[in-house]
């Protein structure tokens, strides 16, 4: 693999390279235009294109920039297969190749988090890393006290890395904007830096992680790890002991055990706020083990939604009003909230179009979801010829609302990927204030 741009310089040039591009091919789609080309094809040709150079560089450099990418991915479904694969495989080849740090380096970060007598926190502390994650990596350890604990240590300058990169992507955020109509970026570009500044601060994933573990102390399903130390940069937590996640039973699970753990899957992500205040924001399977006795684990808290409130009730209300087919009622709420800008011209017929297909799991008191159906909404709006292509162009995504539609897309995603039969409407009737089941 080509040896990625590290200094800051370069990534500059990488990155302002973005809106010339963007304008030459304006001028191109222009000219044919000109020569005769229907308008619509040629703004989705230029939208595409634009879209392949965004994620191809996004996607090649590290930091807050591969950061931002990942967030404009959420986007994806709006643009060809052919467009977005290669982006997935220069994000995958990114995280694979990324090397664990030497021990002697985790050393280093030990004794200036705890001090030079840190072992002494120990009774045992194992040098090669459990498991890596996007800024840091897992050690496995046994605590002073006989407990088993995983130790998660930060890489050294991430936090330096993470902040110029989306510095200088915010400079550039009102370049970017016109590659997809609806989408305001600059406050989104906001509300990544705040995020990813909560995500390198440790002590404050500690404390969403004891609020959560307080708040399923004693749950039947499941189990949130005690923290049982932490500093800004390392956390100590409880060790759970499991040899499968949700990922794992994707690929070999029964179908009675699809439907289980997707259902207490599912009834976590969106209970967390009624009960906790907060909203995981990080729902990758591999985040979800499954225990020996039964029981889901659950972790990594860098990524939060704080809701003090739970969920906002407006998103239940529209949901309410789309099931009852009453997509005017919608598009006015949509653009109430800044879903839908100003300038921006959709009907009630198109957005039915679009949103009544991902809508149908809260319409039945059970629904079976699958690849296939998943797969079927996807082609949808991956196509530029169906109109489900040119609404999707047009939403906005309020910055507030960035980390709900993270874990809406990717809950989802993965009790499609399970298979599983899920009572949705009641899981939504329970969790989501405002939506009114239609049983």
């Amino acid at each position: 693999m080509t040896e990625l741009p590290r200094k800051a310089a370069a990534r500059t040039a990488r990155l302002a390279a973005l809106p010339l591009g963007f304008a030459g091919r304006a001028t191109v789609g222009l000219g044919k235009r000109i020569g005769g080309a229907p308008a619509e094809a040629v703004a989705v040709e230029v939208q595409q294109r634009t879209a392949e150079q965004l994620f191809r560089v996004l996607g090649e450099l590290k930091g807050g920039a591969m950061k931002f990418g990942q967030a404009l991915s959420i986007f994806e479904s709006a643009l060809p297969e052919s467009v977005v694969a290669p982006y997935r495989a220069t994000l995958t080849k990114l995280q694979d190749a990324a090397p664990p740090m030497p021990a002697s380096m985790v050393h280093q970060v030990m004794a200036r988090e705890f001090g030079t007598s840190w072992r002494d926190n120990f009774s045992e502390f194992g040098d090669d890393p459990a498991a890596a994650a996007s800024i840091g990596q897992v050690h496995r350890g046994v605590w002073h006290d006989g407990r088993e604990v995983a130790v998660k240590v930060q890489y050294p300058g991430a936090g330096e890395a993470l902040t110029s990169d989306l510095k200088q992507i915010g400079r550039a955020a009102r370049l970017f904007a016109g590659w997809i109509p609806g989408l305001d970026i600059k406050p989104l570009v906001a509300e990544l830096q705040a995020r990813v500044a909560e995500e390198l601060d440790y002590s404050l994933e500690a404390a969403a992680q004891s609020r959560f573990a307080m708040a399923f102390e004693g749950d039947p399903d499941i189990v949130v790890p005690a923290v049982v130390a932490h500093t800004d940069t390392v956390l100590v937590s409880q060790w759970l002991e499991s040899d499968r996640s949700l990922a794992r039973l994707i690929a070999d699970g029964t179908q009675e055990d699809r439907n289980h753990y997707g259902e207490v899957y599912v009834r976590f992500l969106f209970s967390g706020p009624a009960r906790a205040g907060l909203l995981h924001a990080d729902p990758h399977p591999g985040n979800f083990r499954i225990l020996p006795d039964g029981r889901v684990g659950v972790v990594d808290y860098g990524a939060v939604a704080r809701l003090p409130e739970g969920l906002p009730s407006i998103i239940g209300t529209l949901m309410t009003y789309a099931v009852a087919d009453d997509y005017e009622r919608v598009v006015a709420g949509l653009r109430e909230q800044g879903f839908i800008k100003d300038s921006i011209d959709v009907s009630a017929d198109e957005l039915r179009d679009y949103l009544s297909p991902f809508i149908e799991p809260a319409m039945h008191e059970r629904f079976q979801f699958s690849r296939s159906w998943m797969r079927t909404q996807f082609a949808r709006i991956n196509d530029p010829r169906e109109p489900g292509y040119t609404t999707m162009l047009k939403v906005n995504l309020p910055p507030e609302f960035l980390l709900i539609h993270r874990v809406w897309l990717g809950g989802i995603g993965v009790l499609s990927q399970l298979g599983a039969d899920a009572p949705f409407a009641a899981i939504l009737e329970e969790s989501l204030p405002g939506f009114a089941s239609p049983a």
